[in-house]
């Protein structure tokens, strides 16, 4: 047990003053913690006037709020850590702008966290939709890859499966958690190369290796709008970060001996992915032509008899005029594209014929494949930096993957265009270690859809 002297709320807010209103509003009802607490709200670089509108109408009543403001958005990751870096708490309540706290909230974190032992760093409250029907957050899941699931995720409160007070789990929400100053500090805070998304599993696997430990508070529940903000950047630009940020978690936080061993399969996934989803452009269907299965290289059967051997390059070959020349030109390219061939240098005008059409070449229209381009030219141009933040998380280590594992397996979960095939397929299962716990599941099992 730990005693707290104050807590520090910490809500982040960009172009949300809609929401601002009625989560403040549920902040001034909540019951009394039975600690000092305070609370702070970053004006994310806002256009909505955010600002102005708590200059005005929040700031002068006295309250317990503070205003912090920044010219620029932060992102969800910079911040929270300039939230941490401004509390006077000796523990912060991260909270989404867009949710409504219940009343016994803050007092269930604050209770959870004061009677938890020492490694304790954090616990995460349950999270439900607006209308109190359905889970939004109870338990998290990371897959092998770096991803992650809300488990029972928009299930019926009455049929999901929420742990029970004091159970571990792997990482808590970012949007609903209580965490030692101290411990995040330590811990490195959130990423700020992560900007929003995944940052809250990256933060709990350095918590978990680094010997804390992360437990649940299920009385402390605030109901939550669910994207309603990240509904803002777009779903196409949210694709960026959800694949950086995965390839991120994956890369810093798997220990050395293992990394090396689960690399190739994480990598394989990311390049299917990238290719199932360049299939998806225009003329994207071209990408799985291979030019020496066909006439392009004199490679095609000819109603079942052998291909002709290959033609030599125009500098090679004989002078067509020759005798050598024209045997050579006919035998390889075969009577009908020689005659072709011909037609055209004759004529200059003759159009080649259907079967001579170049097929179209890929085009990027698809915002969904520019989106993880985007995020693979992101990671190649900012390997050097990846490394020194692994190196920084693996230099705390005091626990072992296989100890983390052991309580919370990894997940194989077919999320994109072509999983189902390539994480079936013997070739994907034969690298993965053989050692590695892994679950398998789909969508439909994991969560609502």
């Amino acid at each position: 047990m730990s005693h707290l002297n104050k807590i520090s709320v910490a809500i982040l807010s960009w172009n949300g003053r809609r929401h601002l209103e009625t989560c403040l509003a549920a902040l001034a009802e909540l019951d009394d913690p039975g600690v000092d607490y305070e609370i702070l709200v970053l004006d994310n670089g806002s256009t909505d006037g955010t600002a102005d509108w708590m200059r005005t109408e929040i700031l002068p009543r006295g309250s317990r709020v503070r205003l912090i403001a920044s010219a620029a958005n932060l992102g969800f990751c910079g911040g929270n850590n300039r939230l941490v870096a401004e509390a006077s708490g000796d523990a912060v309540a991260f909270l989404n702008n867009d949710t409504r706290p219940q009343r016994g909230w803050l007092k269930a974190l604050v209770r959870a966290l004061a009677a938890a032992p020492p490694d304790v760093a954090a616990v995460s409250g349950k999270i439900i939709d607006w209308a109190g029907e359905r889970l939004d957050f109870g338990r998290g899941v990371m897959t092998f890859d770096g991803h992650a699931f809300q488990l029972d995720f928009r299930r019926p409160l009455a049929t999901a499966n929420v742990p029970a007070e004091g159970d571990e789990l792997p990482f808590a929400c970012g949007g609903n958690m209580l965490i030692r100053r101290a411990s995040f500090l330590d811990a490195g805070g959130f990423d700020d190369d992560y900007f929003a998304y995944l940052e809250d599993v990256d933060l709990g696997w350095r918590l978990w290796s680094g010997g804390e430990r992360i437990t649940f508070a299920p009385e402390a529940v605030v109901h939550h709008r669910s994207s309603a903000t990240s509904d803002l950047l777009g779903l196409y630009n949210r694709g960026f970060l959800f694949e950086r940020n995965a390839y991120l978690t994956a890369y810093k936080n798997y220990e050395a001996g293992l990394w090396e061993r689960i690399m190739p399969a994480l990598l394989l996934t990311l390049v299917s992915r990238t290719q199932a989803l360049l299939l998806e452009n225009p003329g994207g269907a071209t990408l799985r032509l291979d030019p020496y299965a066909g006439h392009i290289a004199n490679t095609a059967p000819n109603g079942g008899t052998p291909a002709p051997p290959p033609v030599a390059t125009s500098a090679q070959l004989p002078p067509a005029w020759t005798w050598n020349g024209f045997k050579v030109r006919w035998k390889g390219y075969g009577p009908s594209d020689f005659l072709r061939r011909g037609a055209r240098k004759l004529f200059g005008s003759a159009a080649p014929s259907a079967s001579d059409a170049a097929p179209e070449p890929p085009r990027l229209t698809d915002e969904r494949t520019i989106a993880q381009l985007r995020g693979l030219s992101w990671l190649l141009g900012n390997l050097d930096r990846a490394a020194v933040h692994r190196q920084a998380v693996q230099a705390r280590r005091k626990r072992s993957d296989r100890e983390i594992f052991a309580r919370f397996p990894l997940y194989l979960v077919p999320t994109y265009p072509g999983d189902h095939a390539l994480f079936a397929s013997p070739g994907f299962q034969s690298w993965l270690p053989d050692d590695l716990p892994l679950v398998q599941k789909t969508l439909d099992e994991i969560m609502e859809m």
